[in-house]
């Protein structure tokens, strides 16, 4: 009987952390090719979705960005980091700069900073 509880303990465990990893690991929903930007932390609330540069991010976006995705396609030549600024126009200081694959579900430096994108070919 003992060992039989032993056994139930370690697979309720053993559920419980690949099932924690799972929900941390999550990949943010932001299409191939497109770098994606949300209101809120860890991939909620309004999403805008780019596939090309925004030098002017919209009233609901502006300086409301609290997490970012790019899902951009990298290839020779090809530019496939994103910068993301402070103000529209691609001024201010970069607040951001993430390489192809990179998802950030909140960084406090960058918080609510964004007001537009481009696409580079490096950091």
């Amino acid at each position: 009987m003992k060992r039989l509880t032993v056994l139930l303990a370690t697979a309720v465990l053993s559920t419980a952390a690949v099932l924690a990893t799972a929900a941390a690991s999550q990949a943010a929903e932001c299409r191939r090719g497109y770098f994606c930007v949300w209101t809120h932390a860890n991939f909620d609330g309004m999403k805008i979705e780019h596939s090309g540069d925004d030098r002017w991010w919209e009233g609901n976006m502006n300086n409301q960005d609290s997490s970012w995705a790019n899902h951009g396609i990298s290839g020779p030549g090809v530019k496939d980091h994103v910068k993301v600024y402070d103000g529209r126009e691609l001024t201010g200081g970069v607040t951001l700069c993430l390489a192809p694959g990179q998802e950030v579900g909140y960084n406090g430096g960058a918080n609510d900073r964004g007001g537009s994108h481009t696409w580079t070919s490096g950091c």
